[in-house]
């Protein structure tokens, strides 16, 4: 059974033999934490058929209504489900936020007004956030042109520096924000006891100061949310982790319920905040994308894991490593070689759901300032849930991987990223 497997696979997908043997003798050392990352699906699935259960979801609820929207009960729920979920007080849950940093930029626009001090905890943002705040490009709208107040306090040694943080903030800063994940740096992402840690650090000393969470790429990764650690914002997109694959598009905010308020008269006009805004029949995608999101993210955590031991072994520095703790979907690999970046992606592209016979090539995508590669053939586009990788074409030339939404698939694309870098003697096994 196994040689006939080996023969399909070579017919079918033109992978290496030695690329198969090689994947499975590194496959068969993670199966204890395999096992771990299923505890955390079967504490978060039970999370979500709660909340579910809380709302009485039922099927009329999937209907949608035109014009306003008034009296949308199936919105009402969606955003309910995703507070208790979150462990918030309340939630915005739209298909009109167009994307994570659409998401992010929203929730400080409702909560900043001009003269306010608003300070990423974190590093340097991810690259379009960079373009939100005013530090690149210089476009229209932006936080700084707004007359916001802005300081980042640097990473130390790649981790949050508590004492800077605490001499940064001052009791005339209003938000504290927190990137979880690494966006296009070379650090893993903060996990759960190490934001509560700072969180409670800050609150103690500055018990008024907002802090908000990016949480893009960390939804259910582990059993607790930014929000039960100290956070009072999160902020995400729906094409990521809580959408499951099947969300079709949108984002999320779940907080405070008086941030919330803030952000709803943002998105619609003060006045009207969540009560109009129709959800164009997404709702009952939202409500399922939700259901499978816990196993989904799951089955992304085996597939970023073995990209990491994989390439570990292969001797390339990984972020996260084997064994540390992760906090997100993503694995970052350090090629220091443009080429190598160029042929994982597109190898990651020949195992794609959608679009396989396509090949990928760096671009000037909007809001980067390099040029980026992307492997997306995902059946949602741009879902970074789904197997996915990009990069920017700058040193020292690392590539992302993340998403995956069948493990299945996940080894597939290790099988045929190996025997590509064979084929093209990038590697030796």
């Amino acid at each position: 059974m196994e040689q006939t497997m080996k023969m399909n696979w070579k017919e079918n997908f033109h992978i290496n033999s030695n690329a198969i043997q090689f994947v499975n003798k590194i496959e068969n050392k993670l199966i204890d934490r395999f096992y771990q990352f299923d505890r955390i699906r079967e504490k978060n699935q039970w999370k979500v058929l709660n909340a579910f259960h809380q709302v009485r979801l039922a099927a009329t609820d999937f209907h949608w209504s035109t014009g306003y929207g008034y009296g949308d009960i199936g919105r009402e729920k969606i955003e309910k489900t995703y507070a208790t979920i979150f462990c918030g007080e309340d939630a915005l849950v739209r298909p009109s936020i167009a994307s994570g940093t659409h998401a992010l930029a929203l929730t400080m626009q409702g909560i900043l007004i001009p003269g306010d001090e608003m300070i990423y905890i974190s590093g340097t943002p991810y690259d379009t956030m960079q373009t939100v705040i005013g530090l690149t490009k210089n476009e229209p709208v932006n936080l700084i042109e707004s007359k916001i107040q802005y300081k980042e306090v640097p990473l130390k040694n790649d981790m949050l520096d508590k004492q800077n943080i605490l001499e940064t903030i001052s009791d005339s800063t209003k938000l504290v924000v927190l990137q979880r994940s690494s966006g296009y740096s070379f650090r893993r992402a903060f996990t759960i006891e190490e934001m509560e840690s700072i969180f409670t650090h800050i609150k103690n000393r500055y018990p008024n100061v907002i802090i908000m969470v990016d949480n893009c790429y960390g939804e259910f990764t582990d059993i607790k949310e930014p929000l039960e650690i100290g956070a009072d914002i999160i902020a995400g997109s729906l094409i990521k982790n809580p959408g499951g694959g099947i969300a079709p598009g949108g984002g999320y905010v779940v907080g405070r319920r008086d941030l919330i308020t803030r952000i709803a008269n943002r998105i619609t006009a003060p006045g009207i905040g969540k009560e109009c805004g129709l959800m164009y029949d997404t709702t009952r995608l939202l409500f399922q994308g939700m259901y499978f999101a816990p196993h989904i993210v799951s089955e992304a955590l085996k597939g970023a894991l073995l990209f990491s031991s994989i390439f570990e072994y292969l001797g390339y520095r990984c972020v996260p490593k084997t064994y540390d703790k992760r906090s997100d979907i993503i694995t970052a690999i350090e090629f220091k070689d443009e080429k190598k970046v160029i042929q994982f992606c597109q190898s990651i592209q020949k195992a794609s759901a959608v679009d396989a016979h396509v090949t990928p090539v760096p671009w000037d995508m909007p809001g980067y300032d390099n040029k980026v590669i992307m492997a997306a053939g995902g059946i949602i586009e741009g879902s970074s849930i789904e197997l996915s990788a990009d990069g920017p074409i700058r040193e020292p030339y690392i590539a992302y991987y993340q998403g995956g939404l069948t493990y299945d698939q996940t080894k597939l694309a290790a099988y045929m990223v190996i025997s590509d870098f064979l084929s093209k003697k990038f590697i030796q096994i």
